[in-house]
């Protein structure tokens, strides 16, 4: 039997899908003409990619992700391009930027329907998985070790400042406490009964901010996306578009002063793009989502 907290649905997890975010928008964003040369920086299933093939002839897509799963779900649902699509296995921070060699940059950012809707992957409380929450499962560092292994104070750090939980502190008392943890509905459980009642049975689990700032630290995604603002704009060519699709405050900030403040580019999007609400009724995962997009100047 499930506790009455491990039923408690997160409203940021219930009915994921696999339709990609602000898909006309970014199309759109991208501006993609025929023969165009387009870099996909997080590929997942392939949502996003398959559009912009689809838009107009010749188009070729790189393919980037750091999720092997991801990947071959990708390959089989792209593979009627054939040699149209180049697949690479790599964290983007890591990937090679050619310079001027694209016409339009892809990367929407944060955790995936896919890997929220595989269980194993431990990404979520939904169901009893062991902690993991690596995107790249090649890598040593997983949730376990952070929950388990960090002091105190490292934990209520983490929470307060990449899952801006103003409970921080309490909850990585209580964890320490109670640990060592295996599962995620262990640690769900333990989240919610640190907190006070009215916490407990909010708009949404309480524990849904650990679990956004245990997977930024896990696969360090801020420093990632720092790393992808600063070389992604060298391989655009001049007038090229990146088109940036983030979900959480944290990484809007960051991509808002990241694109704004680089001497390539200059910003298209005064204030981000949001899903309308046709978009969020059909896919739910769109709601938080907003998109940035800037060009490569023709000159630096």
């Amino acid at each position: 039997m499930k506790s009455e907290l491990q039923k408690t649905l997160d409203l940021e997890e219930v009915a994921f899908s696999h339709i990609p975010v602000l898909s006309q928008e970014v199309i759109t964003g991208l501006a993609i003409r025929p023969g165009g040369n387009y870099l996909d920086l997080t590929v997942g299933g392939g949502g996003h990619s398959r559009l912009i093939l689809e838009v107009a002839e010749d188009v070729k897509i790189t393919a980037v992700d750091q999720d092997t799963d991801a990947l071959t779900a990708a390959q089989q649902n792209l593979a009627e391009f054939g040699e149209r699509v180049n697949f690479i296995h790599s964290n983007f921070a890591n990937y090679a930027f050619p310079a001027n060699t694209y016409d339009g940059i892809l990367a929407d950012l944060g955790v995936s329907s896919y890997h929220l809707d595989q269980p194993e992957r431990g990404f979520s409380f939904r169901n009893a998985a062991n902690l993991d929450m690596r995107m790249n499962q090649q890598q040593s560092l997983t949730a376990a070790d952070v929950i388990n292994d960090w002091d105190e104070k490292e934990l209520a750090d983490i929470f307060f400042k990449y899952g801006e939980e103003r409970l921080s502190r309490r909850i990585a008392r209580r964890i320490v406490e109670k640990r060592p943890f295996q599962t995620t509905t262990e640690l769900a459980d333990a989240i919610a009964y640190s907190v006070p009642p009215k916490y407990r049975h909010g708009r949404i689990h309480p524990a849904t901010r650990v679990f956004q700032a245990l997977r930024i630290v896990v696969n360090d995604e801020l420093k990632v996306l720092e790393t992808l603002i600063e070389k992604a704009p060298l391989a655009l060519v001049p007038g090229g578009r990146m088109v940036i699709i983030s979900f959480h405050s944290l990484e809007d900030r960051l991509v808002k002063h990241g694109l704004r403040n680089s001497p390539m580019l200059k910003v298209l999007t005064k204030k981000p793009i949001i899903a309308g609400e046709e978009e969020i009724s059909q896919n739910v995962r769109s709601r938080s989502a907003k998109l940035r997009i800037a060009e490569r100047v023709l000159e630096v």
